[in-house]
């Protein structure tokens, strides 16, 4: 297990880097250390701003490479939103590093907490809002296979498509009290009787019994947030989703 001191050192040297590469025109802290709420656990996360006529790919390549000399790197993972990468290294003492490079125009905050170490970011924008109607239907859809997996006798596909309605819910609760809705981050901040009912209504075994009740309690809550969110949208999900709530699927 990673400490927090060999975390900051590993940081310090991250950031030299940054200052010194010619293909690196400015960086920022992201994330719980430019949020002010850095613990134990956190994570490194620094976005660097790729300079005017360097490839990104390749200046995330040479960092790469870098810091496999650095650091004991077990694994990566890519992920790529509105242009820009998004590299995660686990390192074999379990410490998560989220390197970004950015395109230079597109170097910004995009969210709280952006902490400029150098350089000069864009102006920045905000996280649109949830897109509630789309959670809604995942809602419904999760609902759906649920039922069908149910009465075909797949107990695991069931928990796993009723964790996929709960995890609606929570989107959609989250953003209803201006919380972050995204990969649980705030879920624990929800009020107690939210998650006491989020929590009642969750499988506790696989046996078929319980897993029908808790499909009835999660399509229940999920008609009970759509309310929240769209009144005239709930009153068009009432007859389906009291159907796929009340009837087992056939055959």
């Amino acid at each position: 297990m990673f400490s927090p001191e060999t975390r900051r050192a590993l940081r310090e040297r991250l950031v030299e880097r940054a200052r010194h590469d010619p293909g690196v025109a400015g960086a920022a802290f992201v994330g719980s250390a430019a949020t002010g709420r850095e613990d134990s656990w956190s994570d490194i996360d620094l976005a660097l701003q790729v300079s005017r006529g360097h490839d990104p790919a390749q200046i995330a390549a040479d960092w790469t490479t870098w810091l496999r000399r650095e650091a004991e790197v077990a694994d990566t993972l890519d992920v790529v939103g509105a242009g820009t990468l998004f590299r995660v290294f686990l390192l074999a003492d379990s410490l998560q590093i989220d390197l970004s490079f950015w395109p230079f125009d597109a170097f910004r905050a995009t969210q709280d907490g952006f902490t400029v170490l150098f350089g000069s970011p864009n102006e920045p924008t905000t996280s649109p809002p949830l897109d509630a109607e789309h959670h809604v239907g995942m809602g419904w859809l999760y609902a759906l296979h649920a039922r069908s997996a149910l009465a075909r006798d797949k107990l695991w596909q069931t928990a796993m498509m009723l964790d996929g309605v709960r995890d609606q819910i929570v989107m959609l609760a989250c953003a209803r009290y201006g919380l972050d809705p995204h990969h649980g981050r705030d879920v624990d901040s929800l009020p107690s009787w939210e998650l006491t009912a989020l929590a009642a209504a969750r499988a506790t075994s696989l046996d078929p019994a319980e897993l029908e009740r808790s499909k009835a309690a999660m399509v229940t809550l999920l008609l009970a947030e759509v309310e929240r969110h769209d009144a005239t949208l709930a009153q068009r999900l009432a007859l389906p989703l009291s159907i796929i709530r009340a009837v087992k699927a056939e055959g």
